[in-house]
């Protein structure tokens, strides 16, 4: 039966972008001043937007601090050393690039956070949730595993931002001296039911210095990086298809090629597409932003289910009213793979995991300078996260 028709025979897509896609070098900016930020105040509110084009860098959006005598205009030089330190690590250092840390123009507009919003947060609004840490904004945040991968993370996904953690190494190693920063790449795989069966395409964008044969370009990315990531995964055959820099050129990248804008990339950010999407971004936000600490949240539960054995695939949506502090409703779905009930692994879920956006700062530790690391290749599915921890799996087990 047709691959379209068959429910249980398809094919599906991720993409992944590299830290020097346009989007993601302002989603790297954004984090790494929220760093600077929960350095100088663990309690600091935090919502910093990034723009970037043509040699310029624009940073906006709300900061305050609970410390006294931390002042935001103070802070204007120590900002902009944190957007050009991140240009340069990544490897703008030329506008022949589309970026040139040393020279691009800057402009701060960061201000104080509007003071009715902070009341909802810091629990000096209404009087029933008097002293209570509210949820930073409403909205619902879903949190995804399954079992396809090590990791468990769906294996499309996965394996794109594999492919772009490979290529970042060999470049900026100097092993592939020709590579620029731009970057992004797609991974189509075959499933059976559940199981992915066979890599079906691979597609890798890469920028590049403007001296090089597109032959060597596709020959040099697919024997230096499609292969030694994806063909350990028994997954690549002579049948996979190959698509490197399909248009036949990509010299001009980075922000002058396309601009850039904090949270653009949300499903590159977390599953790929599978599973649903609450649409909140992520980057610039401190944890008081149940769009960030809440998928975080959902994803550690996700992935605790699925690790202790519950179920093959895992769901978890959270969502919350701005100023409550505690979630509106908690779901968890599962596909059909569950090896209990439900309703008892849901039931499960809310006697282990403390998700008021207080409970969810203090067991992920997400008051901490942690984020600038979460801006490239996916905030889910890397070790070093509290919430890709499994620690929860035998109080779930004795949950139920």
């Amino acid at each position: 039966m047709d691959a379209v028709l068959n429910k249980n025979h398809y094919l599906f897509t991720s993409e992944s972008v590299g830290e020097g896609h346009p989007d993601k070098l302002c989603d790297q900016i954004s984090d790494a001043i929220l760093d600077y930020c929960l350095t100088l105040d663990s309690e600091a509110h935090v919502a910093c937007e990034t723009f970037a084009t043509t040699n310029f860098v624009l940073v906006g959006g709300e900061i305050s601090f609970k410390k006294q005598g931390i002042a935001i205009a103070e802070l204007n030089q120590k900002i902009e050393e944190i957007a050009r330190s991140v240009a340069k690590n990544i490897g703008y250092d030329s506008e022949d690039k589309g970026l040139d840390y040393k020279t691009f123009t800057f402009m701060n507009r960061l201000h104080a956070q509007s003071d009715d919003i902070s009341q909802g947060v810091d629990g000096t609004g209404l009087k029933e949730y008097e002293g209570l840490q509210g949820a930073g904004d409403q909205g619902m945040m879903f949190g995804f595993a399954c079992n396809e991968t090590p990791t468990l993370m769906p294996a499309p996904v996965y394996y794109s931002h594999q492919l772009l953690l490979k290529a970042t190494e060999l470049r900026k190693s100097g092993k592939i001296a020709w590579l620029r920063p731009d970057a992004k790449s797609q991974v189509t795989i075959e499933y059976e039911g559940h199981k992915p069966v066979h890599i079906d395409a691979v597609v890798i964008s890469h920028q590049h210095d403007d001296d090089i044969s597109h032959e060597q370009i596709e020959q040099t990315i697919i024997e230096q990086i499609i292969k030694p990531v994806l063909e350990p995964t028994g997954l690549l055959d002579e049948r996979t298809k190959f698509y490197i820099n399909p248009t036949g050129r990509f010299v001009k990248g980075g922000p002058d090629g396309d601009a850039g804008l904090t949270g653009r990339k949300i499903i590159v950010d977390t599953y790929g597409g599978m599973g649903r999407h609450g649409g909140g971004a992520f980057s610039g936000k401190d944890p008081s932003k149940v769009d960030r600490s809440a998928a975080y949240m959902a994803r550690y539960i996700a992935k605790n289910i699925v690790a202790a054995g519950l179920s093959e695939r895992a769901e978890v949506q959270l969502a919350y009213a701005i100023g409550v502090p505690f979630p509106v409703s908690v779901m968890v779905e599962t596909f059909g793979t569950e090896k209990i009930e439900k309703t008892a692994i849901e039931a499960a879920v809310k006697k282990v995991f403390d998700c008021s956006p207080a409970g969810i700062s203090k067991t992920l530790g997400l008051k901490a300078p942690i984020y600038a690391k979460t801006a490239s290749y996916g905030h889910f599915g890397r070790e070093g996260f509290p919430w890709e921890k499994t620690d929860k799996v035998n109080e779930l087990k004795n949950a139920l």
